[in-house]
């Protein structure tokens, strides 16, 4: 009878934890956004995006922090901050909703999943509803999380003045690329 109980905890130890369940998060999560004109190409990265997705609920949320973008040239950076997005009224960027048509266990598979997120995206002070594609992937142990969609910076009255507006695209590509580990809590869930 011994055996078959160690026999018994030693096959639950050799399942893979419940990996499509519970809730993954990162505070280095990578948005970058890009602009591009004939004359000049506008880039800003950040690595500092927190962001949870919960594999139970389907919910998602990330945030950024506007001064947390970097650029080729300083100069660019203190307008994008100073001027555009005005980071010291509006520190973050924030993003929440939920995935569309979620079903628990939705990520059995190998492979990234193609999913439709929709939810409610804050910029400068500004929210609006918007839906955008991504991917989900679990892989070892991480949850990659991927989407890449368009924003006008106008539909968050970011004013472009007049003198550089050639110069910028009306609508800027923004790319998301997060790795989330499963959180403490979770893993304490999936433990018991």
């Amino acid at each position: 009878m011994k055996h078959w109980l160690l026999l018994g905890l030693g096959l639950l130890l050799l399942l893979p934890p419940a990996r499509a369940q519970g809730k993954y998060s990162t505070r280095a999560g990578l948005i970058r956004f890009f602009s591009g004109t004939p004359i000049e190409d506008i880039e800003g990265r950040s690595t500092q995006a927190a962001g949870m997705l919960d594999l139970t609920t389907g919910k998602v949320a990330f945030s950024v922090p506007m001064k947390s973008f970097v650029f080729k040239r300083t100069l660019m950076q203190e307008h994008f901050n100073e001027n555009y997005v005005e980071s010291d009224k509006y520190p973050k960027a924030t993003f929440a909703g939920a995935v569309v048509d979620f079903q628990p266990g939705q990520l059995p598979g190998a492979g990234p999943q193609r999913v439709q997120v929709e939810g409610d995206l804050t910029i400068h002070g500004v929210k609006r509803r918007v839906k955008v594609p991504g991917t989900l992937e679990l892989k070892d142990n991480h949850l990659l999380v991927t989407s890449k969609f368009n924003v006008a910076p106008a539909d968050y009255n970011i004013e472009i003045p007049a003198l550089v507006r050639d110069n910028i695209a009306k609508s800027m590509e923004v790319t998301l690329a997060f790795s989330c580990d499963l959180t403490p809590t979770s893993q304490t869930a999936v433990a018991r």
